[in-house]
């Protein structure tokens, strides 16, 4: 079976904002007050250690990785209260999976987000039932850029990796996708705009409202 994998921060919802405040919220506790803010959009799709690197740094303060580790739980723990306060799905994004499925192609999510947390959100936004499958960074040992949680998400609705394809907005998507051997293409409404063009990817997708033909193309 044809399978389109998405990625979901940056690809398929903004959840940026959600992300900074709740790394934030960190520096609120430390007494530093927020820190981070719109110009850290792309930071907050490198995931929470690396908005925690980022703060400490603009802050210009010492700190070691025992730091982060030290108050990575406290971020998780803030993200998970407001997970959905200021997140949106792109335009377009679910009448493109709905039109996937409707074309006989398996969905599923492949995220660097905590499984818990992928699964709460897509919850919250209405779309768990659009995918087959959520393979999160915990799911299994190892997270993307390695293959294995990429072949995982296909497994698990069915599908033919040599018939998958990859949709996501980072240099780790495109890693994960020559990692596989699969096509992948890259959003240009990310964090990163069209400079993502610089990764070289299979495709760049534009708008949502282009998906269903661009997989046809690919996954013939």
């Amino acid at each position: 079976m044809r399978t389109v994998v998405f990625d979901l921060d940056g690809t398929l919802a903004d959840t940026s904002a959600d992300l900074l405040a709740a790394a934030n919220a960190c520096f609120v506790d430390m007494g530093h007050g927020a820190v981070l803010d719109g110009r850290d959009t792309l930071v907050a799709f490198h995931g929470g250690r690396a908005m925690l690197r980022a703060g400490f740094l603009r802050l210009g303060i010492g700190f070691s990785e025992e730091d982060i580790s030290r108050y990575y739980p406290m971020l998780l723990a803030a993200y998970a209260e407001g997970i959905d306060t200021h997140t949106q799905l792109y335009p377009g994004a679910v009448a493109a999976v709905e039109a996937l499925r409707r074309a006989g192609f398996a969905t599923a999510i492949c995220t660097n987000k905590p499984e818990g947390l992928a699964v709460e959100l897509v919850r919250r936004l209405g779309i768990a039932d659009l995918f087959g499958a959520l393979v999160g960074a915990d799911t299994l040992p190892t997270r993307k850029p390695d293959a294995a949680p990429y072949l995982e998400a296909v497994r698990r609705v069915g599908g033919d990796v040599a018939r998958s394809m990859l949709i996501g907005d980072t240099e780790t998507d495109r890693k994960t996708g020559l990692a596989v051997g699969v096509p992948v293409a890259l959003v240009t409404f990310g964090p990163e705009g069209r400079a993502i063009e610089r990764l070289a990817p299979e495709a760049l997708l534009e708008h949502f409202d282009d998906l269903p033909a661009l997989a046809g193309r690919l996954l013939i």
